[in-house]
């Protein structure tokens, strides 16, 4: 997956998560989310390379840096009765922005959905981020407008598991 010299996009190595966890951490900054962020870097590392991993990483290069991360993993969809490579966040440093890294980690996330057999590639966007809305439909996403995501977490989880 080499672009070219001086960028590199590869799968994470284990040496990654600290980079990878910064990054997380500066995307939920970005996302005042930042109060949301309970994971650590020793969850993370097992989350992407432990005995069951639940989730892949591609990260992106310069000059021997990491100046970008993809997470991402498998779901299903019944209509289509295949697998689909769901990407959970994708993030550029700041001084890396402009260069392009988004737009090559998005295409080598489509390769390797395609490699795959993905029957889809799929992804969210907070509403407010116009760049970003701007940047997916710009290589050719759809934003779905009809879906929303529903979540349950924390003390909902429980009452309805024990529902």
């Amino acid at each position: 997956m080499n672009t070219d010299n001086t960028f590199t996009i590869r799968p994470a190595q284990a040496s990654d998560v600290t980079h990878i966890y910064g990054m997380i951490v500066e995307l939920a900054v970005f996302e005042k989310l930042e109060h949301l962020v309970v994971a650590t870097e020793a969850q993370l590392h097992d989350a992407l390379f432990g005995e069951r991993p639940s989730c892949e990483a591609l990260v992106g290069v310069e000059n021997g840096e990491v100046a970008c991360f993809a997470l991402f993993f498998h779901n299903f969809s019944t209509f289509l009765t295949r697998k689909g490579l769901y990407l959970e966040d994708l993030y550029v440093k700041q001084v890396h922005r402009g260069k392009g890294y988004g737009k090559q980690m998005l295409a080598a996330l489509a390769q390797l959905a395609v490699e795959r057999q993905c029957g889809r590639f799929e992804w969210s966007v907070l509403d407010w981020n116009e760049n970003a809305i701007h940047f997916y439909k710009n290589v050719g996403a759809q934003i779905l407008p009809d879906w929303r995501i529903c979540r349950v977490d924390g003390d909902a989880l429980g009452k309805l598991a024990a529902s």
